[in-house]
């Protein structure tokens, strides 16, 4: 009886250290630390009270440092700080969480952003042929299409911070200045690795013969081209621009490779607003009549309205989604 007993205990944590591997494996640091404590707790009554309480402190201080840590490539923890001094008011750091599953884009995309996902996995074996994985990305497009979470998305699959650049922290009045911020950013690549997004780079680098162009701005310009050039650091640069027309015709050649992307053709409005209606019966939905109505709206459009109908089918329909309310909401989102 006694050995069935030990037996029973020994199968029981050999669950929960599988547990614990299974969550670490998915990065589920939330069912990590549940387990941990549930391991610390068994420890406590079966009278291990010293290490019960050393695994206590252990998962608090886990706890409380979770919102400051990242991984390395190799999966090994390191502390993030978060920006500080002047560069706290020019870049936000995030962790997301979001990874290229959760993304709903082209096939021609999702490729491309695949093989940038491959290359980073393979930079050893790059190196012994003198080769390198790309990090400079140009990110080109309508707004609402993707061009954000995507950068969030190769973050979250590369276990590396995001790093925001806020452009009206990096302009300043005084002249000169906005140079000297924007040099913070590339000296904070070369220290941090992580993923570093410009959004709104048209911005920075608006064209040196447009109408507008004057003096600082052909300096702030002159100086991104210069830093992009320099640029030796693991890190890597995404820049997000609306209106690619608008940039200066050197920018492009800073970047080892341009993403295009366009508003979802009909064959992504049912992924898309399948993946923000997961918990509606979608059994009864007539997806080619929202194909039709959906054309011309982008993919935050689409999961907006998708949120719009879903909000009204819990409030008046008693949690029933029809067509008809997806489709009055995506004309509603055509009509703002």
């Amino acid at each position: 009886m006694e050995r069935t007993k030990r037996t029973s205990s020994n199968v029981g944590n050999a669950e929960q250290v599988l547990s614990l591997l299974r969550s670490h494996a998915r990065r589920d640091e939330t069912r990590f630390l549940s387990v941990a404590l549930q391991i610390a707790d068994d420890a406590a009554r079966k009278g291990h009270r010293k290490v019960a309480d050393e695994m206590h402190a252990v998962i608090s201080e886990a706890k409380a440092a979770s919102s400051a840590l990242t991984l390395r490539a190799d999966n090994s923890a390191i502390p993030i700080a978060k920006p500080r001094g002047e560069l706290a008011g020019i870049v936000a750091a995030s962790f997301p969480k979001t990874v290229l599953a959760d993304l709903v884009l082209s096939p021609d995309l999702t490729r491309k952003l695949r093989k940038i996902m491959r290359e980073c996995g393979a930079r050893q074996e790059l190196d012994k042929f003198g080769l390198s994985p790309r990090r400079k990305f140009l990110l080109s497009g309508p707004s609402g299409t993707g061009k954000t979470m995507s950068a969030a998305a190769i973050a979250g699959e590369l276990n590396l911070p995001l790093f925001t650049i806020q452009l009206d922290g990096l302009f300043t009045k005084y002249m000169g200045e906005t140079a000297a911020k924007l040099r913070l950013v590339f000296d904070a690549m070369a220290t941090t690795r992580g993923v570093y997004f410009f959004d709104e780079v048209d911005a920075l680098a608006g064209a040196r013969g447009s109408g507008t162009d004057v003096g600082e701005a052909r300096r702030i310009l002159n100086s991104l081209l210069q830093f992009l050039e320099d640029d030796r650091s693991t890190s890597l640069v995404f820049a997000a621009t609306n209106h690619p027309e608008l940039l200066d015709r050197a920018v492009f050649r800073r970047f080892d490779s341009q993403l295009r992307y366009e508003l979802p053709d009909s064959s992504l409005v049912r992924p898309l607003l399948e993946n923000s209606l997961l918990a509606f019966d979608l059994s009864e939905i007539d997806w080619h009549q929202l194909s039709s109505a959906a054309s011309g709206l982008s993919q935050a459009d689409l999961a907006r309205a998708a949120d719009d109908a879903a909000r009204e089918a819990v409030l008046e329909h008693k949690g029933i989604l029809t067509t008809s309310l997806l489709v009055d909401a995506i004309n509603d989102r055509k009509r703002t």
